[in-house]
Formats: C-alpha cells, structure tokens, sequence
C-alpha cells in the first residue's frame, strides 16, 4: 500500500484543500497520513486519515482550540490591517515570516521522527515557509501553493501582498525595495538555516523551496496572470481543488420557503475573529432583502444573527457555495477559487496577507467587487451585491467558468500527478 504524507500550513484553507486531494488517495487505496498541530488532533482522523502530531511552539498551560496560535496572533495584528499594504510589510508580513520560521525551527526534529517512522512514497507540503526535515529525508515531495500565484515571483506580476494592480506598475519599484529591506534579513538568516538542516539555500526572497518533482498551483486561467518567466516542466495549474467530503448542512432546509437571493458571508476562521468588522457587516445586511448564511467563527458566541440569517461558527462551505447566489469574502484563496468553481460573484473585503491580491485580481477580472474592508458605507456594500446579482452578462460568464472547473475535476488531477511523482 502506497502512503502519502501531507502537510498542510496550520489553517482551515490550505488543510481543506490537502483533506480534499488526500480523501481521493484514500479512496484509491492509499494509506494517507498528516502531520497536524496538536490542536487539530482529531480534525483529520474524521475523514478517515492517520494523524501524526506536532507544535510550532512550546505547549501552552491551558488547552487550546485548534489554529489557536494563529488566531491569537491575528487578534493581536489586527490594528495593523487598517494601514496601507506597503505598511504592513513591516507590522504584520515581516513578523508573520518571522513567526512562521520560529516555528519551523522548533518541529524540524520533530517532522524527521514523524518521516523516519513513516516512511512515505510521497510528501505534499502546502505552506509558505520550508520545513528543511522535508527535504532532506530525500524523500520525493511536492509543494502545493494553495495562495495567490503572485507569491511565485515574476516580473510581470504585481508585488506579493500589495494587492496592486497588474496593469498599472506605479507603486511596484517603491514597494519592492521596502519588501527586500523587510524581508531580505529574514531570507538570509532562514536560508543558512535550511542549510545547517541539511536542506539547499532557499532561492533569493523566497521563504520555501521549489520541488524538483511536482509544484502545484490553483489558479483558474481566466483570473490567472501571464507571466514573464514561464514556471517550467515541473509546474502544474489545478486551477480548483475541491474537496467532497463537506456533508450536507440541515440549515439550508431552513432557507428553502424563499426566493430571495441568498448571500453567504464569511471571512474565514481568522478573519472572523474580528467582532467589530462581523458585527458591522450583520448590521449592514440585516435590513437587507437577501436571505444571509453566516460563517460566525471562532467568535460566535460575541455575534448576533438579523431574522434573515442563520449560520453556525463552522460551516461545511464546499456544500454551501452551489446553494447560495453570491459570496461576500475576505478573499481568502480557497473561498476565491472554490467561489468561482460553483460560479458565484465575490464581494471581497480583503484582511491580510494575500487576501488583497486575490480581491484585486478578482475585481479587474470582472469576477466580483472590491472594497475597502474598514471605510466602505452599508449603501456601498449593497449596491454593490445588488449589482453583481443584476450583471445577466456575469451570470453566463460564472455559468462557463464553473462548468469548465467542474468537468477538469482538480483533486483527481492532482491525485494522479501526486502518485506519479511516487512511483518514480
């Protein structure tokens, strides 16, 4: 029996779309395990999957939820996601590397016991930063980059983070120089690291490697970017990758005695944190025609549903997205990619990290509306979900788009591509 080993970064996003391409293995006979915080044990053992744990950090003296770290660290940055992208480059990405790298020096020894013990045909890392115990067990492995590809540099492409246009370049050569002053140390100091592990020096700026194998990417190509340096052989577009293993949720039943348009509303497990964003987006919609679905997070016992919604702190979103008429999101990559696989508009009301590139992207695409997260008027955030629900025209473009996403079946793709790079 072939194994697998993935990876996924400590988040709900990349570790839906890995549970997605892991459950096709399974299926196929595979013995598919994940290496996941402690925090999650159990999450992934749902779906039938071996676990094998580890941290990032020291434990913490009471017990934590799972990401818990992550959404500590956010709540704690939040303030900083009202400033300029070029600003956050040194108040919230810098010290995010830096806690992403913290935490790959702390598990690295950890991650070679749990490979060692394993011993997998194939490892799949979906994160941002390298994990050198990866690499140097010389095992195969293949990365999945399920984030915006403009964090895959090329010229062509708008600076990483920015959230800046891609056909206007003013702003690129001030914010590239403030990205190297800010993360170029980081680079360095992590590369040599990677090194001492017995992994090669990363590639200049950049926080992870490049697999000699199989690089994965999710971008659909009529949102994706033409690039000046062609990735090469060994890149892959999935374009989408949707998982099957979400099960029905009951509160759609709910919703079914109306004909009014249905609106989903979420900003992920982090971005949901934010109370006083949730709570003003709630007031927005309440006097709304629409029928609303609320993804409440970690915070939800903080919030307080209108008469025309429902929601739940998790929500199965991979059942909900065919149901509902139009997505109102933080950006997120796999909220962006799974949106436009069951051919809905965006709202995008971007927090962090490449959440304001997607948003861009998605708006100059004619795919959905960007907004500013914290200055945007209830009159704006209407007219704007009245608009797109109004565009006929957009409704035919989704229409294609999910048609063509859904026949192309990413997760097999990938479930193919993955066993291919294990046999040899």
């Amino acid at each position: 029996m072939p194994t697998a080993v993935f990876f996924p970064e400590s988040a709900y996003g990349p570790t839906n779309n890995c549970v997605g391409i892991g459950d096709v293995l399974r299926r196929r006979g595979w013995r598919v395990v994940f290496i996941i915080e402690e925090s999650f044990e159990g999450k992934l053992a749902e779906f039938g999957f071996e676990e094998r744990l580890m941290r990032l950090g020291p434990a913490p003296e009471q017990e934590e939820d799972p990401g818990q770290f992550w959404k500590d660290f956010i709540r704690e940055t939040a303030p900083v996601f009202r400033r300029p992208t070029i600003e956050q480059l040194e108040g919230f990405i810098g010290p995010t590397f830096e806690a992403l790298i913290d935490g790959a020096r702390y598990v690295d020894e950890r991650l070679a016991e749990i490979i060692a013990e394993v011993e997998p045909d194939v490892i799949v890392e979906d994160n941002v930063v390298s994990f050198p115990a990866l690499l140097a067990s010389r095992h195969p492995w293949v990365r999945i980059v399920s984030c915006h590809p403009a964090e895959v540099k090329d010229p062509d492409l708008p600076p990483p983070f920015s959230g800046y246009p891609a056909s206007d370049r003013s702003g690129w050569e001030e914010y590239w120089a403030e990205y190297r002053r800010v993360i170029g140390p980081l680079h360095e100091g992590f590369s040599a690291y990677c090194e001492e592990r017995g992994a090669p020096p990363l590639p200049y700026l950049e926080m992870i490697h490049t697999s000699e194998s199989l690089n994965l990417w999710l971008y659909p190509r009529e949102v994706d970017y033409a690039r000046a340096q062609p990735l090469g052989e060994h890149w892959q577009n999935l374009e989408s990758s949707v998982r099957a293993t979400d099960p029905a949720w009951p509160g759609l039943e709910g919703l079914a005695s109306s004909d009014e348009p249905l609106v989903y509303l979420s900003l992920g497990s982090l971005g949901s944190g934010d109370v006083e964003l949730m709570r003003g987006l709630i007031d927005s919609l309440a006097e709304s025609p629409y029928r609303v679905i609320v993804s409440m997070g970690p915070q939800h016992s903080e919030l307080e549903l209108a008469p025309n919604m429902i929601g739940e702190e998790f929500l199965p979103q991979a059942s909900i997205l065919p149901e509902v008429d139009l997505v109102i999101t933080h950006g997120g990559n796999n909220t962006v990619t799974e949106s436009l696989h069951f051919g809905k508009p965006m709202v995008l009301l971007p927090l962090f990290w490449d959440q304001y590139d997607n948003a861009q992207r998605i708006d100059e695409a004619g795919f959905g509306r960007r907004l500013d997260t914290y200055a945007h008027e209830p009159a704006e955030l209407l007219a704007a979900v009245d608009g797109l629900l109004g565009d006929a025209p957009l409704r035919t473009r989704l229409d294609r788009v999910s048609a063509r996403l859904q026949n192309a079946s990413g997760s097999e793709r990938a479930a193919d591509l993955i066993a291919g790079v294990a046999s040899g």
